[in-house]
């Protein structure tokens, strides 16, 4: 299903379903009011965005901490699996997916979900997306005891009833990593408290996980590199573009020919420096394009399309730097001491900038900027994201360059053994 098809059936079948659900739950809410408790069993339902999913880590740690990882579950659509796979929080057995490639795939897909939650007999479930309909009932329907989420209280809004015991406020004032953490403790909080969570999120939260490749991801994506013309050994700093974010955000794109122009000038400034194009299968002729223009194997190549994500997060470890749009790859990269630039424009960095060391973010900071937000939809009505055109190739360039001069910002990044990069 496209972002267009699922807001519509948000919007159409989400306010009647939220509003019978809160009927139905009224007088339960009177005789019974929700009471502090210690949850045992946790589930996020966390269904999109992969990128987002990173930036969730401090909570899942945070809970994985109180509960420990048997007793962590995720609900999470097909194709964002694949990045919880790559997290330690859970279990493969409690990753629980939904097929969203169709609606008549959606629904029984979903329903078998719900049964599985119901069998594991999990009491508290955590609503991450924000204000969307969908999600709400979904947590309503796993019955759990404890239902944590967002209420619009006061405030203008989407409609979603009152289907959640424990009631937080989205602060668009906080970063989303923080407000992943605020729902997570709002599970152990009095729901009386109204709204939660009255509490201060630390200062920094905790450092995210680090991807340790293993010898053979090393061998194969070292093997990847060479397949397509690469030699590691002769170029080891390796700066890395994602020029194509999603076709669904296309105004979250600078220029391509920036791109481009960006990578002939750190090629002819210096020496050690391999320029490595990537993307979704779906970006590979663009992307190979791209590279062409910028120029040839061994010192530029694309590896889109050819990399699955755990090849993908083995490369970051092998880099010196990541160039991209504001997308998942910024956010994967905050998992590899790799370093990164991301470029934001119609969204904003201080909601959704990358977590970590040696992560920066440029933006025009145009009056218009942020657009796109979650009581959108993310969909907003520009048709000319100036505020991507607005960035220049030589504030990229010049910030680039800076950080290929500093020392790595976390752990050294990984090494090839010295049979593979010959």
């Amino acid at each position: 299903m496209t972002p267009a098809t699922i807001a519509k059936i948000d919007r159409l079948a989400g306010r009647p379903l939220c509003a019978l659900l809160t009927l139905l739950d009224w007088p339960r809410r009177l005789l019974a009011p929700a009471r502090k408790t210690d949850p045992k069993k946790i589930l996020f339902v966390k269904l999109v965005e992969m990128g987002s999913t990173v930036l969730a880590c401090p909570a899942f740690e945070e809970a994985e901490r109180k509960i420990g990882r048997d007793n962590l579950y995720i609900l999470v659509f097909k194709p964002n699996r694949a990045i919880v796979d790559m997290l330690p929080f859970f279990r493969p057995e409690n990753v629980i997916t939904v097929d969203d490639t169709s609606l008549t795939a959606f629904i029984p897909s979903l329903l078998r979900a719900l049964r599985r939650i119901r069998a594991a007999k999990i009491d508290t479930a955590i609503d991450m997306e924000g204000l969307t309909r969908a999600s709400a009932i979904i947590t309503r329907l796993t019955g759990a005891r404890t239902r944590v989420g967002y209420r619009n209280f006061t405030a203008e809004g989407p409609y979603r009833g009152r289907l959640f015991t424990h009631e937080l406020n989205y602060n668009f004032q906080h970063h989303v990593s923080r407000m992943f953490w605020a729902l997570t403790r709002a599970a152990q909080a009095d729901p009386r408290e109204i709204p939660l969570l009255k509490e201060t999120p630390p200062i920094p939260l905790p450092p995210l996980p680090v991807f340790q490749p293993e010898p053979e991801d090393l061998r194969d994506t070292a093997r990847l590199i060479r397949q397509q013309g690469g030699h590691p050994a002769l170029f080891p700093s390796v700066v890395l573009l994602n020029p194509n974010c999603s076709d669904l955000l296309p105004l979250r794109r600078w220029p391509t020919e920036r791109f481009i122009e960006l990578g002939q000038r750190l090629l002819a400034e210096r020496d050690d420096v391999c320029v490595i194009v990537t993307g979704a299968p779906d970006e590979t002729e663009g992307a190979r394009a791209i590279a062409a223009s910028i120029g040839k194997p061994p010192r530029v190549l694309s590896l889109a399309g050819h990399t699955t994500l755990r090849q993908l997060l083995t490369l970051y470890g092998l880099s010196r730097l990541l160039i991209s749009n504001d997308s998942g790859p910024c956010h994967f990269a905050s998992l590899a001491p790799v370093r990164v630039i991301a470029l934001f424009g119609p969204e904003t960095p201080l909601l959704y900038g990358p977590l970590g060391p040696g992560k920066r973010c440029v933006s025009a900071g145009l009056a218009c900027s942020p657009c796109v937000n979650i009581l959108n939809h993310r969909f907003s009505p520009c048709l000319d994201n100036r505020c991507m055109q607005a960035i220049s190739v030589d504030e990229v360039h010049d910030l680039a360059l800076e950080l290929l001069d500093e020392s790595p910002p976390g752990p050294a990044p990984a090494a090839v053994p010295a049979q593979d990069i010959s």
